[in-house]
This record gives structure tokens, sequence and C-alpha cells, in this order.
């Protein structure tokens, strides 16, 4: 049994609307990387219309929002700044 490819939407034509809208890269990526995007496909690999391998991809691409705080402190564990420590490092 073989599935028939799936058709993509329509690429736009010159009588697009959008046709020669010009949009730079970074606002592009910042668009797409702040809505994320999910990319899906399907590899199947066969010799004589016999399937040999199937593999399905799934990957969800989108930006780490930086606003928010980190789950864990890097620097919660270093102990305070004192002392001949602190004199080394030219603190008070």
């Amino acid at each position: 049994m073989r599935a028939e490819p799936r058709e993509s939407s329509p690429v736009p034509n010159d009588d697009h609307p959008l046709a020669d809208r010009e949009i730079a890269l970074v606002d592009l990526l910042d668009r797409v990387l702040a809505g994320g995007v999910v990319l899906a496909g399907d590899l199947t690999i066969s010799i004589a219309d016999v399937d040999l391998v199937h593999i399905s991809l799934r990957a969800l691409i989108t930006s780490v929002r930086s606003r928010d705080a980190t789950p864990w402190n890097p620097f919660s564990n270093d102990p305070p700044v004192t002392g001949q420590r602190a004199e080394q490092e030219g603190q008070p």
C-alpha cells in the first residue's frame, strides 16, 4: 500500500497581492521565532516497491523567551566576596 504525497499550498505567483512585497531576513526570523514553526515530514526508502525504512520527522522551532527567569541560579552556591578575596578583587 503506497500513500500518495500530499500537495502543498500553492506558491504565490506574480499576480498575488503580496508578491512584490519585500521583507528583511531579520524581520522574517523575528516573526517566525516569535510564534514558532512546526516542521513535519515523512521519508520512505524503498527498493522495487518494497518499503524498507519509514522515518517520520517532526521538529518545533521557536525562540527561548529571554524575559523569563531561569529556573535555577548558576551563582547561588558561590560564597559571598569577603575578606582577602574581596581585597584581591579590588572591593572594599
